[in-house]
């Protein structure tokens, strides 16, 4: 897809969404669901332009209360942080994994000393030792 990108507001009225595109004279379309949504802007962009319907880009923005944009907006920030902490976890992990691979310990026990099957320590020390050798 290329070209323009259009704008749709999306407000939640009873069992629909409406969508109405205010670049182009305020033209509207209904969904049940989101995604559907998307496909009836896009073919009523289409239309309206006469144009084909991959010749430009659709941004769709649900108009939400405060209160629920605000608890998503907290719930994504929290899944960021989230992410970046189990990104943090696991190269500790690995590095825990090297440390005791390097001094000799068997698999099973850096496992068992990790909390992981013997297989994923494995899995841990063979990174571990492929990070070096390509560093």
């Amino acid at each position: 897809m290329t070209g323009h990108t259009y704008t749709a507001d999306c407000r939640r009225e009873p069992g629909w969404w409406v969508a109405t595109v205010d670049e182009l004279d305020g033209i509207a379309t209904q969904a049940r669901r989101l995604d559907l949504l998307e496909v009836a802007v896009r073919g009523l962009i289409a239309a309206w332009l006469d144009t084909d319907e991959n010749s430009f880009e659709v941004h769709l923005v649900p108009q939400l209360d405060e209160t629920i944009a605000d608890q998503i907006e907290r719930a994504r920030q929290a899944r960021q942080e989230a992410d970046r902490l189990s990104s943090t976890a696991a190269e500790a992990v690995r590095a825990a994994a090297a440390e005791l691979s390097a001094q000799g310990m068997p698999i099973r026990d850096i496992g068992r000393i990790l909390g992981v099957s013997h297989q994923r320590a494995a899995q841990l020390i063979g990174r571990s030792r492929s990070h070096k050798r390509s560093a």
